[in-house]
């Protein structure tokens, strides 16, 4: 790493219609460093981003790349000076080959028509870069978000960067996916390429960010050497809490709570679906936390849709509240009190031109039906409830959802799901790509549920949220439930030592 800075950016500002995104922000960032930007959602971390590669113009500021004043007006201006992206949210085309969209807008072409045998070469090399080996000939929507992000960093190193941006790249990773991609990382940095990363992980930046920046309400907090930050403090100035505040905050439930007593809420006898599941029990009281721990791919998702009914079972049988219930479709399962979050907020949670009150009255208009309108002023008050409780960073409820930053799409779909009060609420990776203070919200708000005896089905790639969150937890991998653990056993190395037995035995 050089002291000389490769990107300045100096008293950048931007503005949108009420609200003040960036005010004199600076950021600088050298070659050969690994520099994390970190903030809660509504910081500005995206903002910033956004105007570094010319999606958005800026209002005030000068940005310097190598010495020199770049004005990118475009993202692909901005790759052409060198800056190349991978955002949070996977902006491929799923209809199109790993392949085409490795080469997308940059096809190499022999006697003026594409050639396909050097692309499907190229993508080859590019994802060898990722210790990843694909049929690059298959759709991308074949592959999982975690294999379709891998592809979308592949895409962006095989662009001759000087500076690369990843913004929330693991958040669809499992732990040996995040290993690989901080050794290429490490190797990048090696070589001199700058790189700007984006996580809400605090473990990571600590394992691979030598610099870290804070922005808080679109204002800098500070930049300072990772070493010289202890965690809590970091925690602190991106919340904007005194230390202390958070260590209590932190010191959150301890392993081995009862779960509650009596009878099941919901109880799956041999739930399965082939090529999904396989055929699994499962019981949730009122009251309690049921967490879902596993690897990546080991098949949380599928059991959770499988409960809410989005995937038809293909045995076993399901019963609520002691009566079988035939959830055949998110209506019946709604109609019954359950509730879902989603994993992919994107694709499956979020109507992204309808307004955040809107989105938020949805379930409950939903379940009065379209004959029975909810008032605008009934749609205001559920909005205007959940925007405050949740604190969810918009100007107004009118704000358009697909405006929103990925963390606050995340709690206006928490609200939507409260507004029609659930027995029973599904969250399936509420806390990705959700910033440290609203991680501590969310846990608040599972334990307010749990107390007002709403069931929870808790699902996470951060072993730390399960084992906090969770009063029993259920054990999965390659598809298959191993077991689960209860009161004591609540601990990530149990639950590690679970996962890792059942690895060796196979």
């Amino acid at each position: 790493m050089t002291d000389a800075p490769l990107l300045e950016m100096t008293g950048i500002r931007k503005t949108f219609p009420g609200v003040v995104a960036l005010d004199d922000v600076d950021f600088t960032l050298r070659a050969g460093e690994v520099h994390a930007l970190m903030g809660e959602n509504g910081a500005g971390k995206s903002t910033l981003i956004k105007v570094l590669t010319g999606v958005y113009p800026r209002d005030a500021g000068r940005i310097r790349l190598a010495g020199r004043d770049i004005h990118p007006r475009s993202p692909l201006q901005a790759q052409h000076l060198g800056i190349s992206t991978v955002y949070q949210e996977v902006n491929l085309i799923g209809g199109l080959s790993v392949a085409e969209n490795i080469f997308l807008g940059r096809q190499p072409r022999r006697l003026g028509v594409i050639d396909w045998r050097a692309m499907r070469r190229g993508a080859r090399d590019a994802l060898a870069r990722l210790e990843l080996d694909l049929d690059v000939n298959r759709p991308l929507s074949g592959y999982s978000i975690a294999i379709q992000q891998m592809v979308a960093i592949a895409r962006a190193l095989d662009v001759s960067a000087r500076l690369l941006i990843l913004d929330e790249p693991t958040s669809s990773l499992d732990a040996r996916e995040t290993a690989r991609l901080f050794d290429v990382m490490r190797r990048l940095r090696d070589d001199g390429i700058g790189i700007l990363f984006i996580t809400h992980f605090l473990e990571q930046v600590y394992e691979v960010a030598g610099r870290i920046t804070v922005l808080r309400n679109g204002r800098l907090v500070g930049q300072y050497v990772t070493a010289d930050l202890p965690r809590i403090e970091l925690i602190a100035r991106m919340i904007g809490r005194d230390a202390e505040e958070v260590s209590a905050l932190d010191g959150a439930r301890p392993a081995g709570r009862p779960a509650p007593a009596g009878p099941p809420l919901l109880r799956a006898v041999g739930l399965g679906r082939e090529g999904a599941v396989e055929p699994m029990d499962l019981e949730i009281r009122a009251g309690e936390v049921l967490g879902l721990a596993g690897l990546l791919g080991s098949g949380r998702t599928e059991t959770a849709r499988l409960l809410f009914g989005l995937d038809a079972r293909d045995s076993g049988r399901i019963e609520v509240n002691g009566r079988g219930a035939w959830l055949w479709g998110p209506r019946r399962a709604i109609r019954r009190g359950l509730g879902f979050c989603p994993e992919d907020r994107k694709a499956d949670g979020i109507i992204g031109d309808l307004s955040v009150r809107e989105n938020i009255a949805l379930v409950v208009q939903g379940r009065r039906g379209w004959f029975r309108r909810l008032s605008a002023r009934r749609q205001n008050e559920i909005a205007d409830r959940y925007i405050r409780a949740l604190r969810i960073a918009t100007p107004d409820a009118e704000k358009p959802m697909g405006d929103l930053s990925g963390g606050n799409q995340q709690k206006a779909i928490l609200a939507r799901w409260l507004a029609a009060e659930p027995r029973l609420l599904i969250l399936d990776e509420p806390t990705r790509g959700i910033d440290v203070g609203a991680k501590f919200e969310i846990a608040r708000l599972v334990e307010s549920l749990c107390a007002d005896g709403v069931a929870v089905v808790f699902i996470s790639s951060e072993l730390e949220e399960v084992v906090q969150s969770s009063h029993r937890v259920a054990v999965l991998r390659d598809r298959r439930k191993l077991g689960e653990l209860a009161g004591e056993q609540v601990q990530v190395s149990a639950i590690m030592k679970a996962i890792a037995q059942h690895e060796e035995a196979g």
